[in-house]
């Protein structure tokens, strides 16, 4: 990815697109916020002549970062099922790539059928984050975080959304349909998919929630 002019958004793109570098132009300007985002995602501002053609693809439970061309997985049990729908419009005019796991309809289901379903995209690599909804959200949520590298958060306002990823690392979102209204939901999902994660002191306590999950992985 190449750009006379390199804002954030040109690092966000290229984060979301699955890229580890971003190519600067001679007498191309790069923002400091650019530089900062950069840094925080791990991708290289480089010339023509180093760019990294390659694409992340890091298969790993612990990848949160970018993962087949930054795909956000949805899904939901009967309760969330509407809420989902409004959810995956908004965030497609967002310019997220997406995929749906289920449920595809309102008929009586499991919740922890679908959340394992989001878990396990985003714990392979399939998906680059995920969002799973049912009536409060906490049940999904806690469903999800069974599976290895998810760091799921039940989140009911922006708050909450933004230290969820820059303070923890989340990779999944869960939400209340019968809790939050629409377009709360629309600014909490806004604010958890253009956060990122601080590192910093934030990030030796993300490793010891990881070393904790190890210790029980058979």
């Amino acid at each position: 990815m190449s750009s006379a002019l390199i804002t954030e958004e040109v690092v966000l793109k290229a984060s979301r697109a699955g890229l580890r570098s971003v190519e600067v132009l001679p007498g191309s300007l790069v923002t400091p916020l650019a530089q900062e985002r950069a840094s925080q995602l791990g991708i290289s501002l480089v010339p023509p002549k180093e760019k990294d053609p390659q694409v992340s693809r890091d298969l790993s439970p612990n990848a949160t970062q970018s993962t087949d061309g930054g795909i956000v997985v949805f899904g939901s049990d009967h309760g969330g099922f509407q809420l989902k729908v409004q959810l995956k419009e908004y965030a497609t005019s967002l310019g997220y790539p997406l995929s749906d796991v289920g449920t595809m309809n309102e008929e009586p289901c499991d919740y922890p059928d679908y959340a394992y379903a989001v878990a396990s995209s985003v714990s392979t690599g399939k998906a680059w984050r995920g969002v799973m909804i049912d009536g409060a959200g906490i049940g999904s949520c806690v469903v999800a975080n069974k599976v290895p590298g998810i760091r799921a958060a039940c989140c009911h306002n922006e708050f909450v959304a933004r230290n969820a990823r820059e303070h923890n690392d989340t990779n999944i979102l869960t939400l209340g349909s019968r809790v939050t209204g629409i377009e709360v939901c629309k600014e909490i999902l806004k604010i958890w998919l253009e956060s990122w994660f601080s590192g910093g002191r934030h990030r030796q306590r993300v490793d010891k929630i990881n070393d904790l999950e190890k210790r029980y992985l058979k």
